[in-house]
């Protein structure tokens, strides 16, 4: 009898170690939260639980982002996290707060066009929101201001476009209006094409001018401008392409590869921000006419050939160091 008390112990540890983990799970769950007042929270059009997670740390309306995530994962299930802005209440519960984000009880409604993200997907996102209504075609190429609009619940489709289409004009004008003689391009459709390509070539905002002084320079001295993002467009329509870039697709002929013609393609392969917009009517100075990744999220410039093949040098040790082939 001694024996087979005693060999229970270890299972008697066991589920009193469940318990207590669900029991600090379940308290966890229901808890008053740290949020000191009522507030207004926005849940930004397109993000994941973890990303809203985070959010809500940052702004101490829970303790932990991890933990709010794992006991969401457990405890709400099924939960569809709204986009929009939503009144919290002061020490609202980790359960409270998703059954709130979760709901209908929304303030103010958003779309976010992030900047960069093709006319395809902006007519994914505005078909998958449902608090529009209406349908709408795939709008133009470069016709869309990225940018977080306000909707209203019931608005149709088309009307919300139709803002955004607005916004991309006023942007523009205003734009052309503050452009530097040093421009090279002739027209604000044109400013929009090279603006696509700048937006697609570098995620870091402090380069978009350098990067357009660049490309400027290559018109200029009628070289071709060589931009990857031109290659992929024609096969994707600006969505992720998911591999490497082929060698057949460099070499094929038509209306946007820019390894394959020369000047700008036929039309944006994106719809660019305002600031590479900005970018392009006043580029920066610069002797720059290549341009590589230099591992940290930007690129590295040179003015010569052979100034450009030893940061291509660089690039490619910096990949073998960490394993890329």
């Amino acid at each position: 009898m001694l024996g087979t008390r005693w060999g229970c112990m270890p299972l008697v540890a066991a589920a009193a170690l469940v318990l207590a983990a669900l029991g600090w799970l379940g308290m966890g769950w229901v808890w008053s939260g740290p949020l000191q007042q009522d507030a207004a929270f926005i849940v930004p059009d397109g993000s994941s639980l973890g990303s809203v997670a985070d959010k809500l740390a940052q702004e101490h309306v829970i303790s932990s982002a991890t933990a709010f995530k794992l006991r969401a994962r457990i405890f709400g299930m099924g939960s569809t996290i709204k986009a929009g802005e939503f009144k919290l209440p002061a020490h609202a519960s980790m359960r409270a707060v998703l059954g709130i984000i979760a709901s209908d009880e929304i303030l103010r409604r958003f779309v976010t066009v992030p900047e960069g993200m093709p006319s395809v997907m902006v007519y994914d996102r505005l078909m998958a929101n449902q608090s529009l209504t209406g349908t709408i075609e795939v709008p133009p190429e470069g016709s869309i201001l990225p940018d977080t609009y306000e909707i209203e619940k019931g608005e149709s489709r088309q009307a919300v476009l139709l803002r955004m289409q607005a916004a991309m004009q006023r942007a523009l004008a205003e734009e052309w209006a503050k452009r530097s003689p040093d421009t090279v391009v002739r027209t604000p459709e044109e400013a929009v094409v090279l603006a696509s390509i700048v937006e697609k070539e570098t995620g870091k905002p402090a380069e978009r001018p350098m990067v357009a002084g660049l490309y400027s320079n290559r018109i200029r001295t009628g070289m071709q401008l060589q931009a990857d993002p031109t290659i992929i467009y024609p096969i994707t329509k600006g969505k992720p392409l998911g591999r490497r870039i082929r060698q057949s697709e460099i070499n094929a002929v038509n209306d946007y590869n820019t390894y394959a013609m020369f000047g700008l393609p036929k039309g944006p392969i994106t719809n660019p921000g305002r600031l590479s917009i900005a970018a392009v009517l006043n580029p920066a100075t610069t002797g720059a006419l290549y341009m590589v990744a230099d591992g940290s999220g930007g690129h590295a410039f040179a003015a010569t050939l052979a100034e450009h093949n030893a940061n291509v040098q660089k690039w490619f040790t910096i990949r073998k160091n960490r394993g890329d082939f």
